[in-house]
């Protein structure tokens, strides 16, 4: 997939998107931003604006720093292995969690709808599990915590509201390790980024990759130490540092490149076949209100602005990225900030995101 390094051409024709970006970094929505644009197989725009931190000395973003990916996990990682498992026969969207992750039901009262909840359900997230729980305040080991998640009580009848769920991805990522028989981390990186040629898309950063990705917060709660270069989510870190629901880092280039395997239904930037075209649009169709399966649709108002037409997929992350994919402009956008340094106070990201889309399409019209 070509490249496009003419940051003079890119700036003129994204100025808008770029000051934007300038102006959010003055009015501390984020320390740094790095963001990109994908249009009709060809990257046009990657561009970076601010740095790891406030401090006047801080390192500069770049359009390639690597960033914690936080939620956008979901669809690069989790997502993904679901759909490979899927093409392959190992997946029934429709299979019970229970079957694959017994301790989900074994022992509960059979009232509860534990035994409905299907491997779909956690895709869409309309099992009936609640959103969050700070599991990690009272579990600090792996098996702990994902034993709270699987006694965890439903807050709904699965299949009757749609609430997006933590635990529904956590419990997701290890039925998917259950079924793949191999670690999450490991299927992804030989299954899906190795083919697709995403050298910088990593979990768990080696120490000597930690201080080139820019720091998340100054945890004075929960590890009590700047978090930079480590997973930024809690539960993840207690998981051993990623789980179904985050944990991956990756940069600008790197998620364009999966965003282009998605556009062309399965084949990566290079021409290999990584997908089946229906298995895509499968996962790509809208199974509820707002939610396709793994992914999010645009629903008003969306961080993915104005103009993203419905058939548009892509996803959240918690410390400030995001990735939204337009099928019928083929059209793909990444913008990847740490909003949460260094305390997760400001949520100016919530008006700067649907502003920039805005912006990005309107430069395209």
């Amino acid at each position: 997939m070509p490249l496009s390094y003419d940051h003079s051409e890119q700036r003129r024709q994204f100025a808008q998107a770029r000051a934007l970006l300038e102006k959010a970094v003055t009015e501390r929505a984020f320390p740094g931003a790095a963001y990109g644009v994908l249009s009709r197989g060809r990257v046009i725009a990657l561009d970076a604006v601010g740095g790891f931190t406030y401090e006047p000395d801080a390192p500069e973003v770049r359009p390639d720093t690597v960033f914690d990916l936080a939620s956008v996990t979901k669809v690069m990682a989790t997502t993904s292995m679901a759909m490979l498992l899927y093409d392959r026969g190992i997946l029934d969207l429709d299979m019970p969690l229970g079957e694959v992750l017994p301790a989900f039901v074994v022992g509960r009262d059979p009232g509860s709808g534990k035994e409905r909840v299907t491997l779909r359900m956690l895709l869409s997230h309309s099992s009936g599990l609640p959103a969050y729980a700070r599991l990690f305040e009272q579990h600090s080991s792996a098996n702990g915590l994902l034993r709270a998640c699987l006694q965890m009580p439903l807050e709904a009848p699965p299949g009757t509201r749609v609430e997006y769920s933590d635990i529904g991805f956590i419990l997701l990522g290890k039925a998917l390790e259950v079924l793949a028989g191999d670690y999450l981390a490991r299927y992804c990186e030989r299954e899906i980024f190795a083919p697709l040629g995403l050298n910088q898309t990593v979990f768990c950063p080696p120490p000597q990759m930690r201080e080139q990705i820019p720091p998340t917060v100054h945890d004075v709660e929960f590890r009590k130490r700047v978090i930079q270069g480590e997973v930024h989510d809690e539960h993840a870190y207690v998981l051993g540092g990623y789980g179904g629901h985050a944990g991956l880092f990756s940069n600008v280039p790197d998620v364009l490149m999966f965003a282009c395997c998605i556009l062309q239904e399965g084949t990566s930037a290079e021409g290999g076949r990584l997908l089946r075209p229906e298995t895509v649009r499968l996962f790509a169709s809208r199974q509820n209100e707002s939610r396709a399966l793994g992914w999010d649709t645009p629903t008003a108002p969306s961080s993915s602005g104005r103009y993203f037409s419905a058939s548009s997929i892509g996803h959240l992350g918690y410390v400030g990225t995001s990735l939204w994919i337009d099928r019928e402009r083929e059209l793909a956008v990444v913008l990847l900030t740490n909003r949460t340094w260094p305390d997760r106070s400001s949520k100016a990201i919530q008006q700067v995101r649907p502003e920039f889309h805005d912006a990005i399409v309107t430069a395209l019209s």
